[in-house]
């Protein structure tokens, strides 16, 4: 029987439940112990695949295909462990399966209710999780705030877990306190509040992580202690931090590992954090930086620029570049800037390396490709993404092959030359508008050629699988005139003859993949790709 750890989170979303629990997790592999996590998300959609990433952050997308919150990616890369569709759950998800379940007879008949058959459907897929995985620790994050009518479901799914097996399931609550430039001091009422909604759902936590911008003092731990019920030891300062990747070495210098074991009455297995501890090591003491753009679509929301969007591409280079010892600056560039004016192009020589990451729909291209040839002749690395990997394709089949109107079938569905364009078998399926059937989703195989730069950086290594999520494939009909021209296919999908990377000699570093290497990179284990792109570009 594993044991199960729910956090939830207080007063506002976006405090960094996620990393938490990827944390929590962190600190009891760290122990010994065997640890996966699950994602209880409130929407009602059936998974993260149609929701605009500027508004929700990116889409995660595991080895089974599953599009996902980006917190799994966060999991994903803290554990590393990969994970798959047990690991997620949508409230449009669960209510799916138990209508599906209805309607096939597996109720024999009887009233099948909200509760207890919607939270019944949450505790099996969290049990689920823990049996595929052999964990001895599921955590469940739940996604939203406490007091929510959302998320109501997932509480009470807590809850009943709780009352089945009182002694194996443990309630962490992560609350903030603010400290207003007005008053000057840290303020315990909401994190307060937030308990109090919390026990209206039947769940008293036996944890409190006090996230702020400064360490809770003990002052602010015993109020807290006294308001909330619980001891003050278990009330756990989750200060701001330089890096995601250091909170869990500050949980442990608050002993929360211990305090978690000692309600379990479990004892340690192990004390190993030597590898994590130099990693942090590394991130404050690089200092020789490397300077990196990339070239998006979904990171301009009004005046603001967000991050979230492409996260794992982000802490793709960070890996990479703390690998090589290097203090990663990454800096955000609009395409359209070189649509409106191609003179803006010249900053691109300010970078050591660019890179296009994936998207969907035309906003943007044509800046983007006036930019893979500003890279391409200009010899400054270059790594294209998905998206890119097509863009790439286009702008060498314009300027190096003549292939003046060269497009992808997505921009202009009538275009005479479809250098990128949908399979046979998706175009149907496009016409009758069945969009999700024409996806690409999850690992497939890539074959390596023998000789190549691509085969080279994955060690020698004749056949891979990386994560797929896009619609339109390079056109195999032009494929030998891109040859010709100088472009090398350096990795093909073997089952249906796709093309998955593209690569250039005489180049610093010049390649593309029609995957996402991001979703697969660990603070450990940089990504082959992004590595050699970090360390060509260092020598810039």
């Amino acid at each position: 029987m594993p044991k199960y750890i729910f956090v939830a989170g207080g007063v506002m979303s976006s405090i960094g439940k996620g990393v938490a629990t990827a944390s929590i997790g962190k600190i009891l592999e760290g122990k010994g112990f065997k640890v996966t996590a699950v994602k209880n998300d409130p929407y009602i959609n059936v998974d993260a695949g149609t929701m605009n990433p500027v508004e929700h952050g990116e889409v995660f997308v595991t080895d089974d295909g599953t599009e996902s919150d980006q917190d799994l990616g966060n999991y994903e890369r803290f554990l590393d462990e990969n994970l798959g569709s047990v690991n997620y759950a949508t409230t449009g998800r669960v209510y799916l399966s138990v209508i599906e379940r209805e309607r096939n007879l597996e109720y024999n008949g009887r009233c099948v209710e909200v509760v207890p058959d919607i939270p019944n459907e949450v505790i099996r897929r969290i049990k689920a999780a823990g049996k595929k995985s052999r964990a001895d620790f599921v955590l469940i994050e739940i996604g939203g705030t406490v007091g929510e009518y959302q998320n109501m479901l997932f509480l009470e799914a807590a809850r009943m877990l709780k009352l089945q097996n009182p002694k194996d399931v443990l309630f962490i609550l992560m609350g903030y306190l603010p400290i207003p430039e007005m008053v000057g001091e840290m303020k315990t009422k909401p994190t307060q509040n937030a308990v109090k909604m919390l026990n209206g759902a039947g769940i008293q936590p036996d944890i409190i992580l006090g996230r702020s911008s400064q360490p809770l003092d003990e002052p602010r731990k015993r109020k807290i202690s006294t308001f909330c019920n619980v001891d003050p030891k278990d009330v756990i300062s989750a200060t701001d931090a330089k890096s995601i990747y250091e909170v869990p070495l500050n949980y442990e210098r608050e002993n929360l590992s211990s305090r978690i074991l000692s309600k379990f009455r479990m004892r340690p297995r192990k004390n190993n954090f030597k590898e994590w501890e130099k990693l942090i090591d590394t991130i404050h003491n690089a200092t020789k930086p490397v300077k990196i753009g990339i070239i998006g679509k979904y990171f301009e929301s009004g005046k603001f620029t967000l991050m979230d969007s492409y996260i794992s591409v982000i802490e793709s280079i960070k890996h990479a570049a703390w690998h090589y010892d290097r203090k990663p600056e990454i800096t955000w560039l609009s395409a359209e800037n070189y649509e409106e004016n191609p003179k803006n192009l010249e900053e691109l020589k300010e970078y050591d390396g660019i890179i296009i990451p994936g998207g969907f729909g035309s906003r943007g291209v044509e800046g983007k490709i006036k930019a893979i040839e500003y890279v391409r002749t200009n010899k400054i690395p270059f790594l294209g993404l998905c998206l890119g990997m097509q863009l790439a394709t286009i702008e060498f089949a314009r300027h190096a092959c003549g292939l003046d109107k060269a497009t992808s079938r997505e921009f202009n569905p009538k275009t005479e030359q479809p250098v990128i364009d949908v399979m046979d078998e998706q175009k149907a399926l496009i016409n009758e508008k069945k969009f999700g059937g024409t996806m690409r989703l999850g690992a497939y195989d890539c074959e390596l050629a023998v000789g190549t730069r691509a085969f080279e950086i994955y060690g020698n290594q004749k056949l891979i699988s990386e994560r797929h999520r896009h619609r339109y494939e390079l056109n195999n009909d032009y494929r030998k005139t891109l040859e010709d021209c100088g472009l090398i296919m350096s990795g093909v999908n073997p089952e249906k003859n796709l093309v998955e990377i593209i690569e250039l000699k005489n180049h610093p570093f010049f390649m593309a993949s029609q995957f996402h290497p991001e979703f697969k990179s660990r603070p450990l284990r940089p990504h082959p790709l992004f590595r050699e792109f970090i360390r060509c570009a260092a020598k810039q």
